[in-house]
């Protein structure tokens, strides 16, 4: 897949995970082998005031190829307004989610609500792509109760997007059920921009049954959680060798950079949890991570379980 003078290299991406896909994590999946990483979902009301948390949440790392600054909201001008702010300049692409589905968002009439309403996504999309040089996609689901992915696809292609992201889903499914992948190629026969698919790849079956639907490019979210190695494997790399608890450490070394060790021992519990989750004999010592008072004392831990494992 290529668009302009960006190659997107093997297609792999990582999704964009609010509270997941932070600079450490990325980092990990850029190393494994993911070529395009997407930041959290930014808000672009509160980048409209310089909201010193968004601000942190755009960092990004050398060592990352293609970057989608993925922007959320419902207001076009304020929108417009997010795609030209100096936070995302770092970004090659800018991504507008219409798919969150999270009840907070979509209340707000974000996310996946903007799927109940074309002609407000067509003129977000619109003054997004008005905004900025940059290629703009756009991330969306089936729809909020049914499947309506065909004709919103067409509309973010009219609109102007460069290439579209399905995750195989309704709204009202959230994450239960399975991917519709017959939808994803129907999406993608039924466009001329670029298709990437989204949702339930986790190994290498999966993985080769989401490219058989023909699309462009293949987003990994939940199978990357305490996995980013998975990457590697879906690209056939002998991983035998992996040193977990390694991994683990340069994710924390990361973000030791960057954020306050008290806001970290709360945040990287659930990392932590993913990591370990299958681990032979870690079922008492998760409990423990789950409650540690440091992220020195959480280590340990972990250095302990991978050793015995």
């Amino acid at each position: 897949m290529k668009i302009g003078n960006i190659d997107f290299g093997n297609n792999l991406y990582l999704a964009p995970m609010a509270g997941v896909s932070d600079i450490g994590f990325r980092e990990e999946c850029v190393k494994a082998g993911a070529d395009v990483t997407c930041s959290e979902m930014l808000s672009a009301r509160a980048m409209l005031v310089n909201s010193k948390k968004t601000e942190l949440m755009t960092i990004t790392s050398p060592l990352e190829k293609i970057k989608v600054g993925q922007i959320f909201g419902h207001e076009p001008e304020i929108l417009a307004k997010a795609a030209s702010n100096p936070m995302l300049e770092k970004y090659d692409i800018i991504d507008i989610n219409m798919g969150c589905p999270a009840p907070k968002i979509v209340r707000n009439g974000e996310g996946s609500a903007l799927m109940k309403n074309l002609p407000l996504a067509s003129e977000i999309i619109s003054a997004v792509v008005k905004a900025t040089t940059r290629p703009v996609s756009v991330k969306f689901r089936l729809g909020y109760d049914k499947d309506i992915s065909v004709e919103f696809g067409r509309m973010c292609q009219e609109a102007g997007a460069s290439f579209v992201t399905l995750h195989a889903r309704t709204q009202s499914q959230g994450y239960s059920g399975k991917a519709d992948y017959e939808a994803i190629a129907k999406l993608k026969a039924s466009l001329q921009i670029p298709v990437v698919g989204n949702g339930d790849v986790v190994d290498e079956v999966s993985y080769k049954k989401m490219l058989s639907t023909g699309i462009d490019g293949v987003m990994i979210g939940r199978g990357s959680q305490g996995k980013p190695w998975i990457f590697g494997e879906l690209l056939g790399k002998n991983l035998s060798n992996i040193d977990k608890f390694e991994v683990i450490s340069n994710h924390v070394k990361t973000l030791r950079k960057y954020y306050e060790e008290s806001w970290l021992t709360l945040y990287l519990r659930k990392h932590f949890l993913w990591y370990t989750s299958g681990e032979a004999f870690a079922s008492e010592k998760r409990l423990k991570l789950a409650t540690s008072s440091s992220v020195d004392e959480s280590l340990r831990i972990l250095a302990e379980i991978f050793e015995h494992n």
